[in-house]
């Protein structure tokens, strides 16, 4: 909590929300839409305008990791370059006790030697189309929330399947402006990915928690993968070539990925409820796992293994949903957001165009009131993935276990697919039924201890939220303590094995209900209650997104299109500088050098987790340590762009995004370039190290594009 100290959140909130407020897009703000770029902000502030050409390069060249990510192609011959932290759940499904890929790193000094990753999906966004009318269309004037639902979830589906059918291009309708808008993006798919280089993970997250959002940073997050088609690698039109050069101070910058989710255009009863019910519960269910996962990675050194990642990103979210709670408890966030809903409340009543609209923020008010008092059954019962986490085809997160994942959505299966696509759950339809199936029958490893561990801390968390006589744990726990049912389901089930996971998807309603399987049995017992948990906070989302569909339309009509959409894991871009800033009364350099980094570790006596990997401290005497490593930008970021490429104004790779500094925190709710910061990896660092750690002159000659 040290960082929490240290930081006026009543400060940074002023100069966000003040400073910008809803509908005033601030310097270096935004999150864009690639079909709707902020070209006159740049003009206006950069003298730079971005061409179709340019702005189509980027977006070609950008990738997204279904896993929670971003990449981009940085060869013709399919290379991608993400962050080591994107990949290090991936490069520890490729470990073993004997050998540990994440400690010790990879590098494949051939062709041959690049090693595929199962059940991984990348995509590339091809193209974008604007369905607001056609999903709108569908929809009779006045409907129930249940029966307007209903029709947006069958016309979505229609058009998704009539794309994915024309273009054979993976098609997802994507929620725009909390309803307002709703859009087509088409990507092509790359399910044949192979490892090409990861560094050791101590160079990769070097500073451990103690560093994590705070700047100097002295990090290598940085992996290679190839993407592959017929066995070959693939051929790329567009990529980002490298710029050994790298950036100088007070450069413009721009960041390409796929930032996950913010709450900026929320109302003031939508932002309540993230203070007083969501984020609560979900910092509730972080610090219990983490406190759980640390117990039992050190009792050895295989669990510490097989923990590792999992620990590190809880870890990571723990001190992310810290600060938004934190920022949430200062008063300045609902002043403002008061004022801006009186603001455009006003506006409405002042124009006979908008007659009603000004009751929308009372009907989203009335179906938050309802959402709060489902939301914690419906994330503990139903799922903790997001709408956008449910329609990227990865298996829904369920009660804190792949297993149970995996025979929650095996044993719905049957019942979903004889369904009409659009009348399924999200995660069964039509057009992401390939990425579906990718991760359900995926060989990747599943370790019964960590299983064990993770589903034991999850029931006893429902038992503790629900009550330990709520109907719904005491049918999940069966008369059974936390443990020992955890221990009975995830021993005695079979789908850990893939054929069965098959055979199960292939069966009928009526063989699924046979099914003896005791963890099939868990998600049968629970399923009756865990639909309707999830039917009641779909319907009163819908009803919310009526209304935030008549909030838009006189936010437009008050501050035109200079109003982005909130993330939703989709392509946007950032822009920004490479810029200083002030903390504590001290000037923050935009970089830190590769001698900075030693220079640390010594002042830290080389203890962990400052120490270095043996080959690095053996290469010392051949590294330029004036090399910068590390920069910050002004690029607006969130989670999600990890591994985003920074771009330069000719469209070249100058650094890559692994993450922001602690004022970056409060970029959920909303921007403030005073002292929020993103951060980077620097280019010329990724050479220098490539070259003289690593000796991977293959890569860099493909890199570089020279011998």
């Amino acid at each position: 909590m040290r960082y929490l100290r240290r930081v006026s959140w009543a400060a940074v909130f002023f100069a966000v929300l003040f400073g910008a407020g809803e509908g005033r897009v601030q310097a270096d703000e935004g999150m864009w839409l690639l079909n709707a770029p902020p070209v006159q902000q740049l003009k206006e502030r950069y003298g730079f305008e971005p061409t179709p050409a340019w702005l189509e390069h980027v977006q070609k060249s950008s990738v997204r990791f279904n896993n929670g990510g971003s990449g981009s192609f940085v060869s013709a011959d399919g290379l991608i370059i993400t962050n080591h932290h994107v990949a290090a759940d991936i490069v520890q499904k490729l470990s073993t006790g004997q050998r540990n890929l994440l400690r010790d790193g990879f590098q494949a000094h051939s062709r041959g030697e690049e090693v595929k990753c199962e059940g991984m999906e990348l995509n590339v966004l091809v193209s974008i189309e604007n369905v607001t009318d056609q999903i709108n269309g569908a929809m009779k004037r006045g409907a129930a929330p249940v029966d307007a639902f209903a029709a947006r979830r069958s016309a979505r589906s229609a058009i998704e399947k009539a794309s994915l059918e024309k273009t054979g291009l993976r098609s997802d309708v994507v929620t725009l402006y909390q309803g307002a808008e709703y859009h087509l993006y088409r990507y092509k798919r790359y399910t044949d990915v192979r490892l090409v280089f990861a560094p050791e993970q101590q160079a990769a997250f070097f500073g451990g928690d103690p560093d994590n959002f705070e700047f100097p940073r002295f990090n290598l997050d940085i992996s290679f993968f190839r993407a592959y088609e017929n066995g070959q690698p693939a051929k790329i039109e567009h990529f980002l070539k490298f710029q050994p050069n790298g950036v100088a101070d007070n450069e413009l910058v721009f960041v390409s990925g796929h930032p996950g989710s913010t709450s900026r255009l929320l109302t003031l009863s939508e932002l309540e409820f993230m203070r007083d019910v969501r984020v609560p519960a979900t910092l509730a269910f972080l610090k219990t796992k983490e406190v759980a996962l640390t117990s039992w990675a050190q009792r050895s050194l295989e669990n510490a293994r097989r923990a590792h990642e999992d620990l590190l990103s809880v870890q990571n979210s723990r001190k992310v949903y810290d600060g938004r709670i934190a920022a949430l408890l200062d008063p300045a966030i609902f002043v403002q957001k008061r004022t801006e809903e009186q603001d455009l409340q006003a506006f409405a009543k002042s124009k006979p165009e908008f007659a009603g609209d000004a009751e929308a923020w009372a009907r989203v008010a009335e179906a938050q009131q309802k959402v709060a008092g489902i939301y914690v059954r419906k994330y503990l019962l139903e799922s903790s993935s997001s709408e956008a986490a449910l329609t990227t085809g990865r298996v829904p997160i369920s009660f804190d276990s792949n297993l149970a994942s995996l025979a929650r959505v095996l044993y719905r299966a049957p019942t979903e697919k004889a369904k009409p696509s659009g009348e399924r759950l999200s995660e069964y339809r039509d057009s992401i039924r390939d990425s579906l199936e990718l991760n359900l029958f995926s060989t990747e490893p599943i370790y019964d201890d960590l299983e064990e561990v993770k589903l034991t801390n999850f029931l006893t968390l429902m038992a503790e939220q629900l009550g330990a006589n709520d109907p719904a744990v005491r049918t999940a726990l069966d008369g059974k303590s936390p443990a020992a049912r955890a221990s009975e389901l995830v021993l005695g089930t079979k789908v850990k094995d893939v054929a069965f996971r098959k055979q199960l998807y292939a069966m009928k309603p009526e063989e699924m209900a046979k099914v003896e399987d005791p963890l099939i049995a868990f998600v049968r017992a629970l399923d009756a209650d865990s639909r309707a948990v999830r039917r009641s906070y779909d319907e009163q989302n819908e009803g919310k997104s009526q209304a935030h569909a008549r909030i838009a339309k006189v936010r437009y009509a008050r501050h035109g299109n200079a109003v982005y959409p909130d993330a939703t894991f989709t392509l946007r871009l950032s822009y920004g500088a490479v810029k200083a800033y002030e903390e504590g009364g001290k000037r923050v350099g935009p970089f830190s050098t590769l001698g900075g980094m030693f220079d640390r570790s010594s002042a830290h006596e080389g203890r962990e987790p400052f120490d270095l990997p043996e080959r690095w401290l053996k290469a010392k005497k051949d590294l330029k340590a004036a090399t910068p490593f590390n920069y910050v930008s002004t690029c607006d970021i969130i989670g999600g762009n990890s591994g985003s490429p920074t771009i330069n104004r000719a469209g070249e790779f100058v650094g890559i995004i692994f993450d922001g500094n602690i004022y970056s925190l409060v970029g959920d709710y909303g921007y403030s370039d005073q002292q929020a910061r993103a951060i980077s990896v620097d280019v010329r660092a990724i050479v220098e190290i490539l070259k003289s750690i690593y000796g991977a002159d293959t890569l860099l000659t493909e890199l570089l594009g020279r011998k």
